[in-house]
C-alpha cells in the first residue's frame, strides 16, 4: 500500500475551490492522479462524503457544497466515477473515504431538503458550530449502512475507508456528548451496558456491519485510520493527551482482533524519537500481542508538518524507511496526509516519496 488521502472538506485538496466548471474539476483530478503516479502511489483515499453529502451521484444524499458552493447542486459530472476511470488508467485504486457521523461543519450553513439532518432530525446533535449524527441511534446506523451499500453496489471502488471521527473529539463540544435521551431509550429496552461501554459498542456495531457490507463485494477492502495512540499507557513509553478508547469511544484493537478490517492506518503524525515517537507507536500497532491476526498496519505519515511545523523532508524519508524495518509488516505500506504537499511539491517531497 502506497497511498494518500485526498480531502474534499473545506476544499483542502479537491476541488481547489467550489464553483469550478466540470472541465476544470476534471483537469484537477487528472493532475492529482498524474502526481500520484509520479510519486509511485497505488491508492488514493478520496473523501466522497465529508458531511453527509456526496461527491458522487446519490439518491440518498445531496451533492456536496464543496463542489459547487451550494449543497444539492449538480457539478455536471460524477467526480467519483471520473476518479475511478482515470485512476485505472494509471494503476491507482480509488478508495471511497466517508465520514459516518459528521453532518455539518457549520450548523448555520444552508442545507438541501434531501440532507439527513432534515430526514433524521431527532438523531442530530449540535456541537458548538457543528452538527453530528448520534452514533447511538439505530436509525443513524441503518442510514450509514445503506449509504455504504449504495456506494459499493454501484461503483467499482477499491475499498471503503473511515477516518478517526467516531464520537467527536472532546474539544468540539462542552461537557459530555448530548446523548442522554438515546442512552435512556437503550436502557428502556433492557440495555445493561454502562454509557461508556454502550458508546464503544455503538461504534463497534457500526464497524462490524460496514465490514460485512464492503466485503460482500469480492476484492473490496475495508480500512480505518484511527487516532495514532490507542489509550493512555498503551504503549507505556508514549505520552498521550487524548484517550481514544475513553474519549472517542473508538476501539481499533477490537476491530483488529475481531478481524473486521482489512488494514488499519493509525495516524502517526509525530516526529520519530519524541514523546509520541513514530517508531515506538508503529512497533506497538504491529506487535502480534496487539494485532493478533496479523492484519496490515499502514502508518499515516503527516506531510502537512513540512509546512505547519517546519519539518524537513528528511523526517518524512526517515519515517518511510522506518516503516520498512518494523516487523511484522504483513505487506507493509503507508498513507500520506494529505495530498496538497505532493501537488505543491513542498520541500521536494514528491521525489522523496517516489524514491522510498
Amino acid at each position: 500500500m502506497r497511498g494518500a488521502w485526498v480531502a474534499t472538506v473545506f476544499n483542502l485538496d479537491f476541488p481547489s475551490r467550489p464553483g469550478l466548471s466540470a472541465e476544470t474539476q476534471k483537469a484537477q483530478i487528472i493532475r492529482i492522479l498524474d502526481v500520484a503516479r509520479a510519486a509511485r502511489l497505488n491508492a488514493l483515499m478520496v473523501q466522497v462524503r465529508p458531511e453527509c453529502d456526496a461527491l458522487y451521484e446519490s439518491k440518498l444524499e445531496p451533492w456536496s457544497r464543496f463542489l459547487t458552493g451550494a449543497q444539492g447542486a449538480s457539478p455536471g459530472y460524477d467526480p467519483l466515477a471520473f476518479f475511478i476511470a482515470e485512476g485505472r488508467k494509471r494503476g491507482i485504486g480509488i478508495h471511497a473515504w466517508i465520514n459516518p457521523y459528521r453532518a455539518a461543519t457549520h450548523a448555520s450553513d444552508d442545507r438541501s431538503s434531501k440532507h439527513v439532518v432534515k430526514r433524521l432530525a431527532g438523531s442530530v446533535r449540535r456541537l458548538k458550530s457543528m452538527l453530528w449524527l448520534d452514533p447511538g441511534s439505530p436509525e443513524v446506523q441503518e442510514f450509514v449502512v445503506n449509504v455504504v451499500k449504495d456506494i459499493v453496489s454501484r461503483y467499482p471502488v477499491a475499498g471503503v475507508h473511515l477516518d478517526d471521527y467516531f464520537y467527536p473529539y472532546p474539544e468540539t463540544y462542552s461537557g459530555s456528548f448530548p446523548d442522554a435521551a438515546t442512552y435512556a431509550r437503550y436502557q428502556a429496552k433492557g440495555g445493561k451496558l454502562s454509557k461508556a461501554d454502550w458508546r464503544r459498542n455503538n461504534v463497534n456495531t457500526m464497524v462490524h456491519r460496514l465490514s460485512q457490507v464492503v466485503r460482500a463485494r469480492p476484492g473490496c477492502q475495508f480500512g480505518i485510520s484511527p487516532f495514532g495512540i490507542y489509550t493512555k499507557g498503551q504503549p507505556a513509553d508514549v505520552r498521550a493527551g487524548l484517550d481514544q478508547l475513553n474519549e472517542l469511544y473508538s476501539d481499533p484493537v477490537a476491530w483488529l482482533q475481531q478481524g473486521w478490517v482489512d488494514y488499519l492506518a493509525p495516524q502517526l503524525y509525530w516526529k520519530d524519537g519524541g514523546p509520541q515517537s513514530f517508531t515506538a507507536l508503529l512497533r506497538w500497532w504491529r506487535n502480534p500481542g496487539v494485532n493478533t491476526r496479523g492484519i496490515p498496519i499502514y502508518p499515516g505519515i503527516d506531510l502537512e508538518r513540512l509546512g505547519s511545523d517546519g519539518w524537513p523532508a528528511s523526517e518524512i524519508a526517515h519515517q518511510m524507511e522506518v516503516e520498512k524495518t518494523v516487523d511484522p509488516r504483513h505487506g507493509g505500506g503507508f498513507l500520506l496526509w494529505n495530498f496538497s504537499p505532493l501537488l505543491k511539491d513542498t520541500k521536494g517531497i514528491r521525489e522523496v516519496v517516489a524514491t522510498h
